[in-house]
């Protein structure tokens, strides 16, 4: 089917597609699904890639507040996109592109924008087919070139910011032959006061999905405990799959453990069969099993890390949280977040309970965010572990906080601060750079993606690296200001990595590990390939504790 002249969709493009909606409720683990699926069809040898629809009208997530929607996910090309695409990087070790997140603000900018250059020829540009064309349009350029892409449409079934998607994968099912399209619905299968299953709300569900013309082939019960027998059976039977194509998800206490899961109910088996891909996958025996070692890995002691933010939401710093985790696998020792509450920490009325929090913990993680609230927290967390030797990790704002620290404590400068908390500051020490005064629009001086850093031979940095150059994602505006370069020489605080005239890794010498990046190395955390900031902070904390974890061995990754 040739490419449709006048919205651009060629039907042609892609192979196999695996569809996840979600119904009764958001946040059931979608994404965390749609990734597991993905991973497993990967360890059966298939080039797997993935695409996240959400719904909102908002072209990106990058001015998205964290309580809303978690943190901003950072791409390698700069895409500023929802968390979700952070998982399926980390499950699937694979980069993704800004063409891999859909948005509703996305695609009706384009389509406006071709109707007001004329591109439709004086025709009503409508829901049906343009908007609908584009979105199908969208999902299989990001597929093309794969075996297998799996697009979860973010929010639940019903909703109304929903209902163009809806209708775009209804089309794509009679686009598609059966066995390359495959939907997933992933639904809440609660628990009544008596302790029984209840299967009214995926019924119901369901209902709603077929009153739009989708009958999904594969449903994934999330609940507490594994589902029962009889509830497969019920939900088989309410909503018209076979009773092997109902497929329990229940709650473990690692994300990484939930491949493991599903794979032990067969959903792998079933969706290659469904797909046909049975005769290209590898065989049982010759398949990846890095994931289950990687789960599997032992661990022995724990280190208690305190995480120094003002967003009291896991999902805002989910990278984050996510790399200590991967650094742990690597050291083999079990990471206990501490939440630090950084305007807790330094409010008068406050009862010490996060100041305690801070000062028992082995090591300090400050990480990125932007506006002024909770950083004098976050400076005072800084100085406490510059001055008692505690190892410190500054991550963007944390890296910018630590300049400020030592410029009021080191330098004597005491209204020192970044122009963007504090405008009228007499010491801005960071600020724009020269070159950006004259850009007007605020995304124009954003430095985002993957940019390469050079490291200073003889450095912690470079021994952290183990390279003198490296190349990390980055999010921010503000940079270290080049007036005050001479000013921080006198003191202990080293700049280790420059790109440029832009500070990007700085260290405080005769620390343990006082090490600060203006890049973002979390965002490129993998379980097998663990950060080298956050693994060069483990180290240093576990030998300051005297943890001996287990020997799993080391891979970090220094490329783009």
């Amino acid at each position: 089917m040739p490419t449709d002249s006048e919205t651009g969709y060629d039907p042609t493009l892609g192979n196999k597609f695996i569809f996840v909606t979600g119904g009764v409720m958001s946040g059931l683990g979608k994404g965390i699904t749609a990734a597991s699926t993905g991973r497993l069809l990967k360890n059966a040898g298939f080039d797997v890639t993935a695409v996240k629809i959400d719904p909102y009208l908002n072209v990106d997530a990058g001015t998205m507040n964290p309580y809303q929607h978690g943190e901003v996910y950072v791409l390698k090309d700069g895409g500023e996109v929802d968390l979700d695409l952070g998982n399926y990087e980390r499950f699937l070790d694979e980069d993704m592109t800004f063409d891999h997140n859909v948005t509703t603000g996305k695609t009706y900018k384009h389509v406006i924008e071709k109707e007001r250059a004329g591109d439709y020829l004086g025709k009503t540009v409508q829901i049906i087919p343009h908007i609908t064309d584009d979105i199908k349009r969208r999902v299989r350029e990001a597929a093309e070139g794969t075996d297998v892409c799996i697009v979860e449409v973010g929010g639940t079934v019903g909703d109304i910011e929903g209902m163009p998607y809806l209708e775009a994968l209804r089309q794509f099912a009679h686009e598609e032959d059966e066995e390359d399209f495959l939907l997933t619905h992933v639904t809440l299968v609660p628990y009544s006061k008596n302790g029984e299953q209840k299967t009214k709300p995926t019924q119901h569900s369901v209902k709603e999905l077929r009153s739009i013309g989708l009958q999904p082939d594969v449903l994934v019960g999330r609940c507490g405990e594994r589902l029962d027998p009889e509830t497969k059976e019920k939900i088989a039977l309410f909503c018209d799959v076979p009773t092997d194509a109902v497929f329990s998800n229940p709650d473990v206490e690692d994300i990484y453990q939930v491949p493991l899961v599903v794979e032990e109910e067969g959903l792998d088996g079933y969706v290659m069969d469904r797909l046909n891909l049975d005769a290209k996958a590898l065989p049982e025996e010759k398949r990846d099993n890095t994931w289950r070692k990687l789960v599997t890995r032992e661990r022995e002691g724990e280190v208690d890390i305190a995480l120094v933010g003002k967003y009291d939401l896991e999902d805002a710093y989910m990278s984050v949280n996510e790399a200590l985790k991967h650094a742990g696998l690597a050291k083999g020792v079990d990471v206990n977040v501490v939440w630090v509450d950084s305007d807790e920490m330094v409010n008068a009325d406050a009862d010490g309970t996060h100041r305690e929090r801070l000062e028992s913990a082995d090591g300090i993680v400050v990480p990125g965010g932007f506006g002024s609230r909770g950083t004098e927290g976050k400076i005072h967390a800084i100085q406490y572990a510059r001055e008692n030797d505690v190892p410190f990790l500054g991550l963007c704002l944390g890296f910018q906080m630590a300049v400020v620290e030592v410029a009021r404590n080191a330098l004597g400068y005491e209204d020192a601060h970044s122009a963007e908390m504090d405008p009228d500051t007499s010491n801005p020490v960071i600020d724009i750079l020269p070159e950006q005064y004259e850009v007007s629009d605020m995304g124009g001086t954003m430095r985002l993606g993957a940019h390469q850093t050079d490291i200073t031979p003889g450095t912690l940095a470079e021994a952290v690296y183990d390279a003198t150059a490296c190349t990390e994602r980055h999010r921010h505006r503000y940079e270290v200001n080049p007036e005050y370069f001479e000013d921080f020489a006198e003191t202990p605080l080293v700049f280790s990595g420059r790109a440029g005239n832009r500070m990007e890794i700085l260290e405080y010498e005769d620390h343990p590990y006082f090490l600060g990046t203006q890049f973002h190395p979390e965002f490129r955390s993998r379980p097998g390939r663990a950060s080298p900031p956050f693994v060069g902070l483990l180290e240093t904390v576990m030998e300051l504790a005297g943890v001996d974890g287990a020997d799993n061995g080391v891979d970090r990754e220094v490329t783009a």
